[in-house]
This record gives structure tokens, C-alpha cells and sequence, in this order.
């Protein structure tokens, strides 16, 4: 029964460092919300998973040159430069 120790506390101590690395592998994967948003560039963007940008206007504006319209669409602005 004395043989068995060392092979339960290496059992352990793998099955918890794979417990810490699947973790933070997973709040990577959620923390992801779809993609990057380039400067002067609406391709492919889904304003809802960018609710930091386009939930404020000005920060649109100011950093990535985007201007909603009246009709509640997003556009770039014509003189955007990246």
C-alpha cells in the first residue's frame, strides 16, 4: 500500500495542472467576441459583439472612424484614414 502513495499524489498533481490549463484555455475562448474591429473598416463586424465601440458613439467615431446614420446603421467616414 506504501508503493501507491507517490503514484496518487502524481495522479493529483497532473490532474490539476490539466484542471488549470483547460481553464484558462475556456475563459479565453468566452472572453473571445467575435473577432478584432480594424480602424475605417466595417468588414465583416457584428456591432452587437462590440458593444465597447458601438455602444458609444464618440468612441466610434473618435477611434475607429465609424458614424451611424440616422436609419441606426453604421458607416465609415468618408475621410477615415487608419
Amino acid at each position: 500500500m506504501r508503493g501507491n502513495k507517490p503514484f496518487r499524489v502524481l495522479a493529483i498533481i497532473t490532474a490539476a495542472g490539466v484542471l488549470s490549463v483547460t481553464s484558462a484555455a475556456a475563459s479565453d475562448i468566452f472572453r473571445s467576441r467575435g473577432g478584432h474591429v480594424m480602424p475605417c473598416s466595417l468588414d465583416g463586424v457584428n456591432p452587437a459583439y462590440h458593444p465597447d465601440i458601438f455602444g458609444n458613439p464618440a468612441v466610434a467615431a473618435r477611434d475607429y472612424g465609424f458614424v451611424r446614420s440616422q436609419d441606426g446603421i453604421w458607416h465609415v467616414r468618408p475621410n477615415c484614414r487608419r
